[in-house]
């Protein structure tokens, strides 16, 4: 007999999923197998190259397609065909509001199996209406458990019905040794000199990444700064071409280096080599790069609508929260890191503790926690019971 399989069901695998099954599946050893079901064999979102991961197997549905480009009866078809020739396992799935996910999720557990979603929403991403919230709820029925990013993200699951005793943390995790490894150099703050650093964002050029303010920031922190560092913009998108404009308008183009979309490996050197990370975003679920920033050491200044300040950034000990709409408030922090060596110093050693939250380990351990370690076990985080069935749910 084949061993029960714990099944995670993304659009499209990048590093960041590959990593969590990779976490788990050493976890588990060989008392269970991972596999992971990806949709598309493109992002309809990221440019990223699609991972296949080491310790566990991974299928693709559609390989040489976007899922946006396939048909809805077609994607129903071939999801529910696909999981249910993985029973007996366990399920934990992404999208939950796609008519082929929840569909999906429903049948599977209909017929008995553990069902589990995963999320970084949070309540304050944007408006909320009350006949949307209610529909979404009925979104959630299927599910066991969830996963979820954060503390304003597990609000929101309890908030759409969650039983709080079935919600765990730590969904936004990526491998820390992965990133160490790919930047090739020390975590500050050790690596290059701090004399030598650069402000660096990482981000789409879309609007809710806020980046027009960070570059109104930029140049207010320029004028005042004797020496003013570079900032270094890691990413592409729609916007690009008017926030070079943007930065022309404002004097700062030459100071003002865009790379353009780097996959993981390129992108690690240049955070190793910052002075902090920048995050302005207007809407911000979680922020991956937080992580990615803080495994090497980087103290980071996000903005308040940030999911990662959550469980990683603590103000004024290793990183700045500042408003969306304050681009003095940002250019003053920047300042403070630019002139103050002993304050990026202390920041930079600050960010240890809060890496490790950030790592795969932390999503294996609430994978495990959800799941139990074989079939029949019902451990959930915290002491809790059973999850409930649909009808207790309803």
């Amino acid at each position: 007999m084949s061993k029960r399989a714990v099944v995670f069901v993304w659009e499209n695998f990048g590093p960041v999923h590959t990593d969590r099954c990779d976490a788990l599946a050493v976890r588990l050893g060989r008392s269970r197998r991972v596999v992971g079901v990806e949709l598309g064999g493109a992002s309809s979102v990221y440019d990223w190259r699609p991972e296949d991961g080491i310790h566990f197997e991974k299928r693709t549905l559609f390989t040489d397609a976007q899922i946006t480009e396939v048909p809805l009866r077609r994607k129903i078809r071939e999801l529910v065909r696909a999981c249910f020739a993985l029973r007996p396992a366990d399920f934990f799935f992404c999208h939950y509001e796609t008519p082929y996910v929840f569909l999906t999720a429903l049948l599977l557990r209909l017929a008995g199996s553990r069902v589990f979603v995963m999320n970084d929403s949070k309540f304050d991403d944007y408006k909320r209406y009350v006949g949307r919230e209610i529909v979404k709820k009925l979104f959630y029925l299927p599910y066991s458990g969830a996963i979820a990013a954060g503390t304003r993200s597990a609000d929101y699951f309890r908030f759409l019905g969650m039983s709080e005793k079935r919600i765990a943390l730590n969904y936004d995790a990526i491998s820390t040794d992965r990133i160490r490894r790919l930047a090739g150099v020390d975590r500050a703050p050790g690596g290059p000199a701090f004399a030598e650093r650069d402000f660096i964002i990482v981000a789409r050029m879309v609007p809710k990444k806020n980046i027009a303010m960070a570059l109104e920031a930029y140049a207010l922190y320029r004028a005042g700064a004797a020496r003013p560092r570079k900032l270094r913009l890691c990413g592409s998108g729609p916007l690009e071409a008017e926030l070079k404009a943007h930065a022309e308008r404002l004097q700062i183009a030459d100071d003002v280096i865009f790379h353009g979309f780097l996959q993981i490996e390129e992108v690690c050197p240049l955070l190793g080599s910052s002075l902090a990370l920048i995050l302005p975003s207007l809407q911000e679920q979680f922020g991956n790069v937080v992580i990615e920033a803080q495994a090497l050491g980087l103290p980071t200044i996000v903005s308040e609508n940030c999911g990662a300040r959550d469980l990683l950034v603590r103000n004024g000990v290793n990183g700045f929260v500042v408003e969306p709409d304050n681009p003095r408030g940002l250019a003053f922090f920047m300042s403070l890191l630019d002139r103050d060596e002993t304050l990026w110093r202390n920041m930079a050693l600050a960010t240890a503790p809060y890496s490790a939250l950030g790592d795969a380990a932390r999503f294996a351990e609430s994978a495990l926690a959800l799941i139990g370690e074989d079939a029949d076990e019902r451990r959930v985080p915290a002491g809790g019971s059973a999850s409930p069935s649909i009808a207790d749910r309803l």
